[in-house]
């Protein structure tokens, strides 16, 4: 039986671990908050990030991350983002050191621009072929549920994504696909946050669905320039970890980074919003380092820049909105 370590008891840690453990895997839960880590061991359910949904009772949960990596063969690391460094950090000792560590985050890190796999072989100073990215599609209180939905299992290394494919491939709802492009299935999922901020802001103005089509076709043009000046191949674009991702989080009432644009539409201060955000939502934050990101390799990113320029730095929404219709218009093309 394959044993995996899953740290994070948030609504998308705890479905992941669900899923693994549903399976047929031994799987531990590390969280860091005491009384749910005992509510989850105790009573195989999570109320605070998926109420009323029975978790399974193979599934355990521990606050001892020594005792979680025990043995572990994957390490499934489902923590924000930007906590990442410093929380591996503490259980880099802890590591096996056949164990594949496996990234569910989706954002870029503040100060380094670097993404998710890049911070966790530079702390846990393990090779690229032991590090994994799962991403796409995956709204977590869907899964949750049990409803059917993909995903794509990215490593340098094809024959460790398949392993990982096998192991949470749980027909007949949720399918992990595989692609050795990491770069791209990571760009795809931390810039897409940013583009669904953008979404989420137009719609909370009363904005329709043309708006919504034109962030969105429009968001997919800057993360492939992105992908592109990174070296990530085009077609992962047009995939889950794409253009499917990109979707489900831009149009779905659940999505975290929509909702929270959304609010910022409808006139709330930025303080409201983040204490009416029971979650992290990623974009937030990483909308700066994606930025960052773009400027270093020369990328334009339009719409990223008037999200940081809402989220960070007081630009009004209609603002925002007259800079990006003002804007010269260039070819459209894919890509561009």
């Amino acid at each position: 039986m394959t044993k995996v370590a899953v740290f994070g008891t948030g609504s998308w840690g705890t479905t992941f671990a669900m899923i693994l453990a549903e399976a047929g895997n031994e799987v531990t839960l590390w969280g860091r908050r005491r009384e749910l880590v005992e509510v989850i061991d105790r009573d195989h359910a999570n109320p605070d990030y998926l109420p009323g949904v029975p978790l399974p009772p193979t599934l355990r949960a521990t606050t001892d991350p020594e005792r979680a990596l025990a043995g572990a063969d994957f390490v499934v690391l489902a923590v924000p983002s930007q906590r990442l460094r410093p929380n591996l950090a503490a259980w880099r000792p802890y590591i096996p050191p056949k164990a594949v560590l496996v990234s569910l985050m989706k954002g870029i890190e503040l100060g380094t621009t670097k993404r998710m796999s890049e911070v966790i072989r530079e702390v846990a100073e393990v090779p690229e072929e032991r590090v994994a990215v799962v991403s796409g599609p995956n709204l977590a209180q869907e899964l949750a549920h049990r409803q059917p939905a993909a995903t794509v299992v990215a490593c340098t290394d094809i024959a460790v994504a398949e392993r990982f494919q096998a192991i949470c491939h749980l027909p007949p709802w949720f399918r992990p696909y595989t692609n050795p492009d990491v770069v791209g299935v990571e760009l795809g999922g931390a810039v897409k946050n940013v583009i669904a901020l953008a979404v989420g802001v137009s719609a909370g103005m009363g904005m329709g669905d043309n708006v919504s089509a034109m962030l969105i076709t429009r968001g997919l043009a800057e993360i492939s320039r992105l992908g592109a000046a990174l070296g990530a191949d085009p077609h992962t674009f047009a995939g889950l970890a794409g253009m499917g991702d990109l979707v489900a989080t831009c149009t779905s009432p659940l999505s975290r980074n929509r909702t929270f644009g959304e609010n910022l539409g409808r006139g709330m201060t930025f303080d409201e919003v983040v204490a009416a955000t029971k979650q992290t939502a990623e974009g937030v934050k990483s909308c700066e380092s994606v930025l960052e990101l773009a400027r270093k390799h020369d990328v334009e990113m339009p719409i990223t820049e008037v999200v940081v320029g809402v989220v960070h730095d007081g630009m009004s929404p209609s603002e925002a909105g007259m800079l990006l219709m003002s804007r010269s218009p260039k070819p459209e093309r894919y890509g561009v």
